[in-house]
């Protein structure tokens, strides 16, 4: 039992690193630059940075945690990111429970991210050369692989919108599976398994994505 735990938390992790390689070093940018340009620029940035540091990091998860929690405000559009997630449940939460969830969603992805990010051990990051074009100016995706050590390779896609004249990240695809997806599906069974008690789902959320789902892959 306690090895499938293990299993699950590591391919969690993995998804996570993924995520993070995107986020943590993604400074705004000029707007000239297209949403492939900056995000192959700021991983080959995160690399570098990373190269030959995982050890430091691993022994000051506080200060990783710090400088991925700068980021990501400036990356990630949690407001937009929570709404979704939350589903049609959004509409009948209160102001303060949507901020809430918001904020709970935000801290729980860096904590997860800062162990992932010292923990997943990848050859590769490459944002690919061929990206598919899009059907809306405020819209766009950008299409990654990451070679972990075994060689095994993972497709991720990156899906961001146009927000105040910058690209904000709002979901990952890794190896099929839908993360935002996956977590509004694992929203609403809280809600159901706490009779649609906002509260106790907020105050418990804990989001996991399963080895089989990872290992397997899946539809986007």
């Amino acid at each position: 039992m306690m090895n499938g735990i293990n299993r699950v938390s590591g391919r969690w992790l993995l998804a996570a690193t993924l995520v993070v390689a995107l986020l943590m070093p993604l400074q705004s940018q000029a707007q000239s630059q297209s949403p492939e340009e900056m995000i192959r620029d700021n991983v080959e940035s995160l690399m570098g940075d990373l190269e030959g540091r995982k050890d430091y990091y691993a022994d000051n998860l506080g200060e990783l945690e710090a400088l991925v929690d700068s980021n990501l405000d400036q990356v990630a559009d949690f407001r937009y990111i929570g709404a979704s997630v939350m589903g049609s449940y959004f509409r009948n939460a209160t102001p303060e429970q949507r901020s809430r969830f918001a904020d709970v969603f935000r801290q729980t992805l860096i904590d997860t991210y800062t162990r992932g990010l010292v923990t997943f051990d990848y050859k590769e990051l490459r944002v690919l050369d061929t990206q598919q074009s899009q059907r809306h100016d405020d819209q766009a995706s950008v299409a990654m692989e990451v070679v972990a050590d075994n060689g095994q390779v993972y497709p991720v896609s990156y899906s961001l919108r146009l927000s105040g004249g910058e690209w904000r990240v709002v979901n990952v695809i890794v190896n099929g599976i839908n993360l935002g997806l996956t977590f509004r599906n694992q929203f609403d069974q809280a809600m159901r398994d706490n009779n649609r008690d906002y509260d106790a789902v907020i105050e418990g959320w804990s989001p996991e994505v399963g080895v089989d789902e990872l290992e397997q892959g899946g539809d986007a």
